[in-house]
């Protein structure tokens, strides 16, 4: 996945969570005691740059993974059938690959670089989520057995956040490129075919996203 290292242009810190909310959250084995209920309410309301300064304090003492995982709780992106992170190479700031790894049905493994946290959070969190719907897509049924359909399915959630409606806002710039990649996996399905049909109005989304960032 090529990338520039662009700035994000703000940051949506969500807020106002209720205990409903959090009861909701809280996985049906877990107490809701007053400690979970401290816990997830400062998870929630640590601001950005709290958040970031967390992420390098783990990122310097070496812990990356440690890292990822505290933020899959911070933005509630944890999933059951992730079996886990591994390391592949490092990324460069033209090249980032993160990449989920598993046969249908089964937990998955996403690897990510060892430098993941060398570039913009705002970015890597999108990045992950991306990867997030891969887990999802594969350990969910019914399978999302086509590729075009999957790249499809989680380059609209970088720009949309339906799933995921509590990540933070990237750049423009980042919007458009996922925007037009997620179009090449669009254009892979075939003229006229189901799939196109199925996602067209998805597409038009797009498009009209692509046109009011020109």
């Amino acid at each position: 996945m090529l990338l520039k290292n662009n700035k994000p242009d703000r940051f949506l810190n969500p807020v106002g969570f209720t205990r409903d909310y959090l009861c909701q959250s809280l996985k049906p084995t877990e107490e809701l005691s007053n400690r979970n209920i401290f816990l997830y309410f400062y998870l929630m309301t640590l601001t950005l740059d709290e958040i970031k300064q967390k992420v390098n304090t783990f990122h310097e003492n070496g812990q990356v993974i440690n890292a990822v995982y505290w933020l899959l709780k911070k933005y509630n992106l944890k999933n059951d059938n992730l079996k886990g992170f591994e390391f592949r190479e490092k990324a460069k700031p033209d090249f980032i690959l993160m990449t989920t790894e598993g046969e249908f049905g089964e937990p998955q493994i996403i690897r990510i670089p060892e430098n993941t946290f060398e570039f913009p959070l705002e970015l890597m969190l999108i990045l992950i989520a991306h990867e997030m719907v891969h887990v999802n897509q594969k350990t969910i049924k019914p399978y999302v057995l086509d590729k075009n359909e999957r790249e499809w399915q989680a380059y609209y959630e970088m720009n949309f956040n339906i799933l995921f409606p509590q990540l933070s806002e990237i750049s423009n710039f980042h919007k458009k490129f996922f925007a037009q990649k997620g179009l090449e996996y669009y254009n892979r399905m075939g003229e006229g075919s189901e799939l196109q049909q199925k996602y067209a109005d998805q597409k038009k989304q797009v498009e009209d996203l692509i046109a009011s960032l020109d």
